[in-house]
């Protein structure tokens, strides 16, 4: 593992629980130490729009125009082209804001002017005046799709337009076994100082990531600490649907679930302190556990278990010797 005090930190990144962890992680380090691996498995067509919505979570909360409160979106944002769209007979179930629209539309003209979509997010945080490294998983067609008792739904037909409430019977990856992941994304992984797994869905935030071949490896691999937050508290999900997509993929709904879905990579998790009981059975699969408050509530709260949880990691990379 890198040991220079300049060396970069690699987050692995959903939307809503990435963007409030990264929120903590950005006053710790200068903006050029923080490269994110983001998550596509979520994305979707609309308006004929590539709208990729991982990414711009993590787009708007590393410029500062997210807005904190929903967790999505933009700050003080508008609808109106939504109510016009919905007057007009288009599909207005997922909640585009004006103001977000600029970046769908931005992003799509890149994309159809034959530019990848790593290189049209470069773009993006140069516009957003953003110096952290944000990463598609893979710049391949990769969507995921849950088959449930009403058929198959992409993510977001489930997550948003049917308000996760389907029974979900598996989850698929589609095209993800054909992806490649950009070079760039296997060599943040390989030098990073800690690769920081965040608190996102380990099913559909983080398991799109891991899907792409190459990535798990690297993870195996890199001389970095892998450190995951838990997104699980007792046997909930701090929010939306992790624990119900655990339990469809046969993980139990717990921090020692969330464990199980990393093990093979993992060499630290932080769970939270209600979750104590469970560190030993945690251990026992050769990952080591520390405790705290996981739940983020503030950007000081954010901030406190950024600082622990990156704290924990260089203390354990340096009891490993």
């Amino acid at each position: 593992m890198t040991r220079d005090s300049e060396s970069h930190y690699t987050v692995l990144a959903g939307g809503t629980g990435a963007a409030k962890f990264l929120r903590g992680l950005i006053p710790i380090f200068p903006p050029e130490r923080i490269h994110v691996i983001a998550n596509v498995g979520d994305d979707l067509e609309m308006w004929g729009l590539h709208i990729s919505p991982d990414i711009d979570a993590i787009l708007y909360a590393l410029s500062d125009q997210l807005d904190w409160e929903r967790g999505w979106g933009m700050r003080d944002e508008t609808f109106r082209c939504l109510a016009a769209m919905d007057r007009l007979g288009a599909p207005a179930w997922f909640k585009l804001g004006d103001t977000d629209l600029a970046t769908h539309l931005q992003r799509t003209s890149m994309m159809k002017a034959g530019l990848t979509l790593s290189e049209a997010v470069d773009r993006l945080c140069a516009a957003m005046n953003i110096r952290s490294r944000v990463m598609p998983a893979t710049d391949d067609h990769l969507r995921t799709r849950l088959e449930t008792l009403d058929g198959v739904l992409d993510f977001q037909e489930f997550f948003v337009r049917e308000l996760w409430q389907p029974e979900v019977r598996s989850v698929a990856y589609v095209g993800a076994a054909e992806a490649q992941a950009p070079a760039a994304v296997l060599q943040s992984i390989h030098d990073a100082r800690v690769v920081i797994v965040a608190p996102s869905n380990p099913i559909t935030s983080i398991g799109p990531i891991l899907a792409v071949p190459g990535i798990r490896d690297a993870l195996r691999c890199t001389r970095a600490e892998v450190v995951a937050v838990s997104p699980i508290i007792g046997k909930s999900a701090v929010s939306g649907p992790a624990a119900k997509l655990m339990e469809a993929c046969g993980y139990d709904v717990s921090a020692q679930g969330v464990a199980r879905c990393y093990h093979d990579f993992l060499d630290l998790i932080v769970i939270d302190g209600t979750d104590a009981a469970m560190a030993a059975s945690i251990r026992y699969d050769t990952i080591a556990v520390e405790t705290t408050d996981i739940l983020i509530k503030d950007a000081g709260g954010a901030k406190r278990l950024a600082e622990f949880v990156v704290a924990k990691a260089h203390e354990n990379s340096s009891a490993a010797g």
